[in-house]
């Protein structure tokens, strides 16, 4: 593959989501490494742009090439099968004028050193724009394209929401909106709102949540009243349930089990600063984001790189009082803010996570003390991760109680499971579990 340096935006991409589908990177972690050289704020932009809306509309964009194309590009040539989908999104959903997108397409050939294929680029790329609207239209007579959802996960919404899988995966394909927790050692809600409208950002309170506010549209952090001095972190709305959930009180020990990258140990310390807070991640990389978070925020929390399933190595032998296990899932509620999770996830890996989460819960709940507090967490909509593993584990365990989070929350029905798109949140699931004794 070429240096990213030397290529132009358009290839850039094609590069990108090549990693991504083809080599199984998160886009969070490839997109930067291939804007990595671009000084242009609008630049970086727009290949965000390209690459959440390639990934959001893979299935149709394939079907697309396949009618288009002879047989599918490989081998070597298999970055320009993506920068053909890089070209085909543009003339479907971008504004960029057509000519524009073409050229600029076709020079991704070159940038990529392979001039021998504009010729063909071009050709495939006029050909859909002569046919683009039987295409589409032949498109949507296939399920995955209609949805732009993989086939197994379309099956699985089909038997856990007959009623409404159409609208998971409607919410799914919008742009998420930018959510913002207030800094309560800082402000109350009503205080920040103000200081955003005099800032000229448009931005409303969402009354479920005592710190949550949702921005109109997205704005640059530096751009936020008082961001750098901690007066808030970007958190979407579904997520900030957790420490709510909590109800942390001063004094007490608390563990957030798979905290990275820190947002719900953070605002923790901010609803109650005097909490002796244990913050494990088994990556150490994205313990630094936790770390990060909190010199922002001028908060302390102990931090420990370690599976938080392999007790032995990590735990001193304190009990503690409350326990966040934000368990590690399929993150299937949020693919609208993560569009490549729908092509690095397989229904294969849902067996294999259910069982991860089974263990890790099993050990942290021997840390808890008597009469202390767990929440299990997921963002994922799959009751294999949610409401089985709890009705399971309210089964097996005889001292764990369910403490009821809404009337909906029973021991038939234990939990509470937020659908992406509810009151422009992702979608989550909340458990909270007493130990009794």
């Amino acid at each position: 593959m070429s240096s990213a340096k030397s290529l132009n935006l358009r290839a850039r991409c094609a590069e990108c989501l090549y990693q991504v589908v083809d080599r199984g990177r998160s886009l969070s972690d490839a997109l930067p490494q291939v804007q990595q050289g671009i000084d242009n704020a609008k630049d970086k932009a727009l290949m965000a742009q390209i690459c959440y809306g390639v990934l959001r509309m893979l299935p149709t964009l394939d079907f697309c090439c396949s009618k288009l194309l002879d047989k599918p590009l490989k081998g070597k040539k298999r970055v320009f099968q993506f920068l053909l989908y890089v070209g085909l999104y543009q003339l479907i959903a971008m504004r960029i004028p057509a000519h524009a997108a073409l050229s600029e397409t076709v020079e991704g050939a070159q940038s990529l050193k392979a001039g021998g294929l504009k010729g063909m680029i071009n050709a495939v790329l006029r050909n859909f724009q002569r046919n683009q609207a039987q295409l589409l239209a032949d498109a949507e007579q296939v399920e995955t394209c209609r949805y732009n959802h993989p086939s197994w996960f379309i099956k699985k919404l089909k038997s856990h929401y007959p009623e409404s899988w159409q609208d998971i995966l409607m919410a799914n394909q919008q742009q998420a909106p930018m959510w913002l927790r207030v800094n309560a050692k800082q402000f109350n809600k009503g205080q920040y709102l103000d200081h955003l409208a005099q800032a000229d950002i448009a931005a409303v309170g969402y009354d479920a949540l005592d710190m949550g506010i949702r921005l109109e549209k997205p704005t640059d952090v530096t751009k936020l009243p008082g961001f750098a001095e901690g007066s808030c972190s970007v958190q979407d709305g579904a997520a900030q349930f957790a420490a709510q959930l909590m109800q942390v009180k001063a004094g007490e020990r608390v563990l957030d089990a798979c905290a990275a990258p820190g947002g719900k140990t953070c605002h923790m310390l901010e609803l109650a600063p005097d909490i002796d807070m244990t913050a494990i991640d088994c990556d150490p990389k994205r313990l630094n984001s936790v770390s990060e978070n909190l010199t922002r925020l001028k908060l302390a929390a102990k931090l420990i790189a370690a599976d938080a399933s392999d007790i032995d190595s990590w735990y001193d032998g304190k009990p503690f009082d409350r326990i966040l296990l934000d368990a590690p899932c399929s993150a299937t509620g949020v693919i609208r803010r993560h569009p490549d999770i729908k092509w690095l996830r397989r229904g294969a890996d849902i067996e294999a996570l259910a069982e991860l989460q089974w263990q890790i819960l099993c050990g942290m709940w021997q840390l808890l003390k008597p009469g202390g507090t767990l929440v299990y967490a997921t963002c994922s909509v799959l009751p294999e991760e949610n409401k089985q593993q709890m009705i399971r584990f309210l089964n097996e365990t005889q001292d764990a109680k369910l403490d009821s989070i809404g009337p909906q929350d029973t021991e038939q029905s234990p939990g509470w499971q937020l659908l992406p798109g509810e009151n422009d949140c992702d979608g989550f699931y909340y458990c909270r579990l007493v130990k009794e004794g």
